[in-house]
């Protein structure tokens, strides 16, 4: 059988660490060998190597009963096991129960953080004729209980052990006293302490020990030092008395003191084990003082204590800090010099960091060297394992050691599963994803969050709708509350396949179970998904739903209601039923009647949204400055111009009129196409000492220069000029358009030149025009670029009129000009490539248009039908 040293070395040992992923793909696939001496290797090898090293090691009672005791569900017929079967199972083992097996047991079981079956074992221990638990088996499952952090659980089995005296056979009071010191009440422990004293009860050098610890744990450290005197006077003083002594200095930072502590014992003849100043060792660490630490080390060594201890504390906090580099550097010398073996757990630890790093060439140098100094592999190892194929790319390895997993004894934990569903999701094996998920929650395991949405966002994906409602419905039977962007991703996929019902139905759960912590953004996008789907009665509900949860919708998510109740049976009615709703669950307000006046102008309903603005009047509130844009807005942009221009007169005989309001109605009236009616309110504004804003001036000359009338264009110009200075880009870009296509502006501009003011702007803005125009000639296209800076400033689209008129007779400057737009910044769009094309198609370069078509490929640009045909 290979080895794993064998497999490793036999490929790829020849490149550079860094590449870790081509690495492992030539060290885990096969791939022609180095040398002629070395075979060519196979997924197949592989798992059998590690299959080979995983059966290696010895099936311990402890697995065996662990097996039988996480076995969520029987072989036979799938039906649940029972405790009966339990029993019946632990039974046919023949166990000669002791209290040193079950120490074995406890501790197999809380190395792994499997709870529920020390429980288990602890219950079926107690009840096995000839065999009575023990203090320290007591103490076992209290600590067990107390890492776990089921105080309240380990609270209720010392009450029921102090009602019921369960075991007569061991001390009552020592078992008390050590219970509610390990389960975070010293206080109780002290009081009960008091009433054995006082009955001429004392306790034995163990409990003594346990109270002191619980004491320094919970930082009452007057009492632990009495506890401790105690304990020197009855001569019971040891070693763990020293570790807890020293623990004690560390946890009030008192790490000088607890220095010398250690030295006075030493000095005094007492011997202490490596516990002690292992305790220092990692209080130093805590507080970020390596060197001290490794200093300390070194001269406790030369003073022949035992290190190991010591050392592997140091290795876990070097990880743990981020120093990997540094702990795996300790490994190799400690082993090189002293002979060193870290425990298993040891190596766990720095290989998980390692996976979670990328460091996939380091952690197979760990699993050789654990091989090499013969360390058996327990599950975490063989998790890990897994999880180190799953990164290196060769999922069928890890797979096939999964399945082979009842060979070697290895239960996936749920690190393990993570990795192969989303490795699996990473392949696209999507089916075989959900698989795997549902073993892991048959063997008691729910994916992380992070797995979850990698699967749940593949499945939505893959249109596996059935079964990502059924992981919903999983994970809300966990109480594990998706994100909102799955929740969100996943309705909307419902809905899409015309499924609201089920897409209401998971709402509906997620609603149940979340309570008040359902988010704004998850509501509005569900309502924004049921919108798309034509439900807007789902919709609207939804609405008041988000609004009843605390949440403030905005005017858009109102409106794709409003709009979506407009496709559907008797949008009138469903409208004014909404908005009866809103005022009777919020009360009548501007916000309110503002928001429908705007949907039903965006539904093309200004009729409507006048007969909303009227209630408003009615119940008794002004409309505001919002409510008078809304309004106009529903007129303008449904073409009601006559309607827009009474309302706007309205107002003004009403109220003093403000520049946002003519604004609104000057860009309306362009874009209804009447520019005679726009600058009359232009004129008004003036008259009325307002300044009209930059977007009336540009929305307007657009419209003038578009029907040909460039004397009012250029008359708004000079206008713009005096009041504004700068010339916009938007306004400077839409003129040299004008004048590229047509002489006519240049002619109006020239014949209009007296009014203008030769010292500004707009006489440079002639001179562009001309040259646009053909009529002025520029000896160098880099000095008009300047003088397009000084005059307004240039975008994309600029250039893309410069390069357009370039294209016409000069390729060589427009390929100099278009080198020099990338180089300032900007980002050619399609109409840039298009131009560059065209010019070259014209002047019969074929070849680099073809090229010019290869580059707008890879940006990801289209090209037109001619372009296709030309080249």
């Amino acid at each position: 059988m290979l080895s794993i040293k064998y497999v490793a070395k036999s490929a790829g040992s020849l490149l550079s660490r860094d590449a870790h992923f081509c690495f492992y793909s030539s060290l885990l696939l096969a791939r022609p060998p180095i040398s002629s001496d070395v075979p060519k290797l196979n997924a197949q090898d592989i798992v059998a190597s590690f299959k080979s090293w995983f059966k290696a090691r010895e099936s311990s009672v402890a697995d065996q009963i662990f097996t039988i005791l996480t076995a969520n569900e029987s072989t036979q017929d799938g039906v649940t096991s029972t405790h009966h079967d339990a029993d019946i199972a632990l039974a046919q083992l023949n166990l000669r129960l002791t209290e040193k097996l079950v120490l074995e047991v406890l501790s197999h079981g809380a190395s792994c953080k499997d709870v529920l079956p020390c429980l288990k074992f602890f219950d079926w221990a107690g009840r096995q004729p000839g065999f009575c638990h023990t203090r320290s088996t007591f103490y076992s499952i209290f600590k067990i209980l107390s890492r776990a952090k089921l105080m309240s659980l380990t609270l209720q089995f010392l009450q029921d052990f102090k009602t019921h005296r369960l075991i007569p056979s061991i001390r009552f009071h020592e078992t008390l006293v050590m219970g509610y010191a390990i389960a975070g009440k010293p206080d109780v422990a002290l009081q009960l302490f008091g009433r054995m004293r006082f009955q001429g009860l004392d306790l034995d050098p163990f409990s003594y020990h346990v109270i002191l610890n619980a004491f320094v744990e919970e930082g009452f450290y007057d009492a632990a030092d009495m506890i401790s005197q105690q304990i020197s006077l009855r001569g019971f003083d040891s070693d763990v008395t020293y570790s807890i002594k020293v623990k004690s200095f560390c946890k009030q930072s008192k790490l000088e003191e607890a220095q010398r502590y250690i030295l006075k014992l030493l000095e005094s003849g007492k011997e202490i084990g490596g516990g002690v100043v292992s305790v220092v060792v990692d209080a130093l660490c805590k507080h970020k003082m390596f060197e001290r630490a490794g200093r300390l080390m070194e001269e406790h060594k030369e003073r022949c204590i035992p290190m190991e201890r010591s050392y592997g504390i140091w290795l876990r906090n070097l990880t743990q800090a981020g120093k990997i580099d540094g702990a795996l550097e300790f490994l190799r010398s400690k082993k090189q010099l002293e002979g060193y073996v870290p425990e298993v757990f040891r190596y766990n630890y720095l290989i998980f960091r390692l996976l979670r790093e990328n460091r996939l060439e380091d952690v197979c140098d760990l699993l050789i060297e654990m091989e090499e100094n013969q360390i058996s592999p327990d599950k975490v190892t063989m998790n890990a394992v897994l999880c180190f194929f799953c990164k290196a790319g060769m999922l069928d390895v890890s797979i096939e050691l999964y399945n082979s997993r009842s060979e070697f004894g290895l239960s996936p934990n749920t690190m393990a599963y993570n990795y192969l569903i989303n490795t699996l999701c990473g392949y696209g094996s999507v089916e075989e994803a959900y698989k795997m998920l549902k073993n892991s929650i048959h063997h008691g395991y729910f994916p992380g969050r992070k797995t979850f949405s990698i699967l749940a966002d593949a499945l939505c994906s893959a249109g596996e709708l059935d079964k990502m409602k059924e992981l919903v419905f999983f994970a809300l039977e966990r109480k594990f509350v998706p994100s909102s962007y799955i929740c969100n991703k996943f309705i909307g996929a419902l809905c899409r396949s015309r499924r609201m019902e089920d897409g209401y139905l998971i709402h509906g759960e997620l609603n149940r179970i979340l309570n008040k912590s359902i988010g704004k953004n998850y509501y509005s996008n569900l309502i924004h998904s049921f919108s798309e789907s034509k439900r807007g009665d789902i919709a609207a509900r939804l609405l008041i739903e988000m609004q009843e949860r605390g949440h403030k919708p905005v005017r858009r998510l109102f409106r794709a209601v409003i709009l979506c109740l407009f496709k559907m049976e008797n949008p009138q009615r469903q409208f004014f039923r909404l908005l009866e709703m809103q005022l009777s669950h919020h009360g009548p307000s501007a916000e309110i009647y503002d928001f429908f006046v705007d949907g039903a102008g965006h539904a093309k309903r200004p009729e409507l949204a006048r007969e909303v603005y009227e209630m408003m009047w009615k119940s008794g509130i002004e409309p505001s400055l919002k409510s008078d844009i809304h309004m106009l807005k529903a007129y303008l942009n449904n073409g009601r111009i006559a309607d827009a221009l009474n309302f706007f007169n309205d107002l003004c005989q009403r109220r003093k009129i403000g520049r946002k309001l003519y604004d609104v109605i000057v860009v309306g009236l362009c874009q209804s196409n009447k520019p005679d009616f726009a600058l009359d309110v232009i004129q008004q504004m003036k008259d009325h000492m307002l300044v009209p804003s930059k977007e009336c001036y540009e929305v307007l000359i657009q419209l003038l220069c578009r029907s040909g009338n460039y004397d009012l264009a250029v008359n708004l110009v000079n206008d713009f000029e005096k009041t504004r200075h700068r010339i916009t880009t938007f306004t400077g870009n839409v003129l040299l358009l004008h004048a590229y296509k047509n002489k006519k502006l240049y002619e109006t501009w020239i014949q209009m030149r007296d009014m203008q003011d030769e010292t500004s702007n707009v006489s440079l803005l002639g001179l562009l025009i001309g040259v646009f125009s053909g009529c002025i000639r520029v000896p160098n296209f880099e000095n008009l670029e300047e003088m397009i800076e000084q005059c307004f400033r240039p975008d994309i689209y600029t250039y893309n009129l410069l390069l357009r008129k370039l294209c016409r007779s000069e390729m060589d400057q427009a390929c100099e000009l278009f080198d020099r737009i990338c180089q300032k910044g900007y980002v050619p769009d399609q109409w840039t490539y298009e131009i560059m094309l065209n010019g070259f198609l014209n002047h019969g370069g074929r070849a680099e248009a073809k090229r010019w078509v290869e580059e707008m490929s890879r940006k990801g640009f289209g090209q037109t039908r001619r372009i296709l045909l030309s080249v």
